[in-house]
C-alpha cells in the first residue's frame, strides 16, 4: 500500500518533536525516526492516534490497557488508547548533528 505522499505503508519516516512533553530524553526541535512495523513493547516510545490526534508518548502495557505517559514529570497526562491498532509507529531512533546525540532504540 502506498499513501499520497509516496511511501510504503511499512516505510520508516522521520519527525520533529514539538514541545516539552517528552524531555528530557528528547528535548524540542530533535527528530525521531519511526518504524511501522517496529516491535510494540511496554516501555518504548510510539506514535499513536487518540481522538483524531496523534501523540508521541512512552506507552505503558496495564493487562490489556495501553497508556501514553510524558516523560517529563510537569505533565500528569495519561491517555488511554482503545488497541494496539491505535499504534503507528516505534521510535527507533533520535538523530542529532553530533554523534554524541544520536540513539538508537531497540
Amino acid at each position: 500500500m502506498v499513501d499520497s505522499t509516496g511511501c510504503a505503508a511499512g516505510e520508516p519516516f522521520a519527525l520533529r518533536v514539538l514541545g516539552d512533553m517528552m524531555e528530557p530524553e528528547f528535548e524540542h526541535g530533535c527528530v525521531i525516526v519511526i518504524d511501522p512495523e517496529g516491535h510494540v513493547k511496554d516501555g518504548c516510545f510510539v506514535v499513536a492516534r487518540h481522538n483524531d490526534e496523534f501523540f508521541f508518548r512512552q506507552l505503558a502495557i496495564d493487562g490489556d490497557r495501553y497508556l501514553l505517559k510524558c516523560l517529563n514529570h510537569a505533565y500528569d497526562e495519561v491517555v488511554e488508547l482503545s488497541g494496539m491498532d491505535a499504534i503507528h509507529g516505534v521510535v527507533t531512533q533520535k538523530a542529532g548533528k553530533r554523534r554524541k546525540d544520536r540513539k538508537r532504540y531497540d
